[in-house]
């Protein structure tokens, strides 16, 4: 059993009460079948300082970028942003994307930086980690004018409706599935769920947060990304361990690496 926790934020999860170290969380994923998991960053000041810890592991692949919330925290620089993601190591950019639910009073800059990462995703040929909320439109949008469709992408964490995701189907994207389809009113996102194609679906945690059903209001992991890849097992009529494999399989074409 081979299972991949697509999207994660290993420098913030509780390092003081529930795990010793990133160690301690690897080896409880690996207890679990959780083999390989990417860690996604927000800031490039964050990225910059959990890299030396995570760039040992071999079975931790990395994503940098700017998250629509943290816009504001730095100065965006994409000289910077760019000689980051040229690491072998880090085989996505994002998460980037726009987030007019939390912050709607700045648009416009969410919109230039989703856009230019965007642009620096397709320079390198990598893939772009996609955060929406509340701005369908603009975010389907904005990657189509951009040519996402180029390098490639995922929807993660994904919460909207049918038509959105097929239209992020029909730009090439992936939907990347977290612990809210566990939730009990996540009925429309379970819909969602059955019409993807097997060989567009990832799984991930999103941790620290989102934890699935039964782990639902504790901090989320890595390890609990196998209730969610058993969950959408199930609504998919496929058995656990072919959907494991699928959606390795889908995370290894998208991100352009082995991890088995």
């Amino acid at each position: 059993m081979f299972i991949v926790d697509s999207h994660c934020h290993l420098d913030a999860l509780d390092y003081e009460n529930l795990h010793q170290s990133v160690d301690d969380v690897v080896n409880k994923a690996l207890a679990r079948d959780v083999k390989h998991m990417l860690a996604v960053g927000v800031t490039l000041s964050r990225f910059e300082k959990i890299y030396p810890t995570l760039a040992k592991f071999d079975n931790v692949s990395l994503a940098c970028g700017v998250h629509p919330l943290d816009i504001e925290d730095e100065p965006f620089d994409y000289e910077r942003l760019s000689k980051l993601a040229n690491n072998p190591k880090v085989v996505a950019i994002g998460e980037t994307g726009l987030d007019y639910y939390y912050s709607a009073d700045n648009k416009t800059l969410q919109q230039t930086l989703f856009a230019q990462q965007i642009q620096l995703a397709n320079s390198l040929n990598k893939p772009v980690i996609v955060h929406t909320r509340s701005a369908r439109e603009d975010t389907i949008r904005i990657l189509a004018e951009n040519h996402a469709e180029k390098c490639g992408g995922v929807l993660h964490c994904f919460t909207e409706n049918l038509e959105m995701a097929k239209q992020g189907l029909d730009l090439g994207l992936y939907i990347s599935l977290s612990g809210i389809i566990t939730f009990k009113n996540a009925e429309e996102i379970r819909e969602v769920a059955r019409q993807v194609p097997l060989d567009r679906l990832l799984v991930e945690t999103d941790s620290p947060y989102l934890a699935p059903v039964p782990y639902r209001g504790k901090q989320n992991q890595p390890a609990y990304v196998r209730e969610v890849c058993e969950y959408v097992a199930t609504l998919k009529g496929v058995s656990f361990e072919e959907f494991a494999q699928i959606t390795t399989q889908n995370f290894e074409r998208l991100f352009k690496i082995n991890v088995q």
